[in-house]
């Protein structure tokens, strides 16, 4: 099997050598380098053909999902696996963004280091249990959050919602007045008691209201 390059990115010494020292006598493996910021990590990309990047995530300067926007762009086939102290789903999110091929924790074994880094060479994508589990907690928030029902909120007659939900669909007053069969007047106190209960300014705010309590959808 064809030694896998690999490029080192971490601003601790420590860590730098601690994963030179897991992978230090893997026979497919080769640690062409290690840099200790995103700066570094752009220019080592280009200059040592790194085959796969370990990089951690926060650093000072740059960061690593920052660095690793630059790398893909210049080269999209270099491989890159994050590595991060903190696992949560804004780093997740951004880490998909820009085309990571794995991510996992610090505290990572040994052999799923390895794993992975072999499994990301050969094209596949490779990211841990623990960082799974939030993606997947993710979509199902997503999913729930999707099926909600529209919150009416306690504060509002009947009336008053009705009108909120036309209203918050760009109706005009006069809209609003015919589809609920009530004078314009009418439909006007009723948009000067929604706004004064929901402690809202203008019809701007109360679309956004609706938005946010899913009254409406976009």
């Amino acid at each position: 099997m064809k030694h896998i390059r690999v490029l080192l990115v971490d601003d601790h010494a420590l860590m730098r050598e601690g994963i030179a020292s897991m992978l230090k006598n893997v026979e497919f493996i080769e640690v062409v380098g290690k840099v200790e910021s995103g700066e570094e990590a752009i220019n080592a990309a280009q200059e040592l053909y790194p085959d796969v990047i370990l990089m951690d995530i926060m650093m000072k300067g740059m960061t690593g999902i920052e660095a690793t926007r630059w790398i893909k762009e210049q080269n999209n086939n270099v491989k890159i696996i994050l590595l991060s102290g903190e696992v949560n789903q804004d780093y997740i999110s951004l880490s998909a963004k820009v085309g990571v091929n794995g991510y996992l924790p610090k505290d990572v074994s040994r052999e799923a280091l390895i794993d992975a880094i072999r499994k990301v060479y050969g094209g596949e994508k490779y990211f841990s249990p623990s960082i799974m589990n939030i993606v997947f907690e993710q979509f199902y928030n997503q999913e729930a959050d999707e099926k909600k029902p529209a919150q009416k909120s306690k504060e509002l007659t009947t009336r008053e919602f009705e009108v909120l939900e036309q209203v918050a669909m760009g109706k005009s007053n006069q809209e609003v007045a015919d589809a609920l069969f009530i004078s314009i007047k009418t439909v006007e106190t009723h948009k000067t008691n929604i706004l004064s209960k929901l402690g809202l300014k203008n019809t701007a705010e109360l679309v956004k209201y609706a938005i946010k309590n899913n009254i409406i959808e976009l």
